[in-house]
């Protein structure tokens, strides 16, 4: 029991420090970036259990998170950021 009670302490902790974090589509992320005048993306293509393309971007304070098992067309027009491991609480 306790070890349950300590990882939600740790969920709950990561939560308050990344803020809020929606999951959304594929196409729902895109059509958050098509509102955007210079988008930033943060990726990450993971290989565990087979592939994973990981998204994030921030738009009016909130941070939106898709994930996809194949690549997304990401316009040329935003600025992309590789990362090796995108990890979202929960």
């Amino acid at each position: 029991m306790a070890g349950g009670a300590a990882a939600a302490a740790a969920i709950a902790n990561a939560v308050k420090a990344s803020g809020s974090i929606v999951r959304v589509e594929t196409s729902d992320f895109l059509r958050i970036l098509e509102k955007q005048d210079d988008p930033l993306v943060v990726i990450s293509a993971e290989w565990m259990f087979g592939q994973s393309y990981k998204y994030l971007t921030s738009y009016k304070g909130l941070t939106f998170f898709a994930k996809s098992s194949e690549p997304i067309h990401i316009s040329s027009r935003c600025e992309i950021i590789e990362c090796k491991k995108i990890w979202i609480p929960g």
